[in-house]
């Protein structure tokens, strides 16, 4: 776990992900759409994958990708992150992280 949360800390986005998920391919979209430059770490092209992987699951995470970290936080999968974008509680979530300078 302590790998995830300095990985998380490091930048006002993060998103878990694999190069093969096409809901994480949408999640990547909608916050490349708003102006957002997540770090994106493809959990199947990593050495430390699987390890960060069990680490996600002891969060509740099931599916495990995509899991989006905003501010440290961590937020969700697709269906949070699509939630809050319908809610319109998403762009400001992410400018109070200091993701947007809009």
């Amino acid at each position: 776990m302590d790998t995830v949360t300095r990985m998380v800390s490091m930048r006002p986005v993060v998103i878990f992900s694999r190069s093969s998920c096409s809901m994480c391919h949408t999640i990547k979209s909608l916050l490349l759409e708003f102006g957002v430059n997540p770090a994106v770490y493809e959990l199947d092209e990593m050495t430390k994958g699987p390890e960060i992987e069990q680490a996600l699951l002891r969060l509740g995470r099931n599916p495990i990708v995509p899991a989006v970290f905003i501010g440290g936080e961590f937020v969700g999968g697709a269906n949070e992150i699509i939630s809050l974008h319908l809610q319109r509680s998403l762009q400001p979530m992410l400018k109070n992280a200091g993701a947007l300078w809009v």
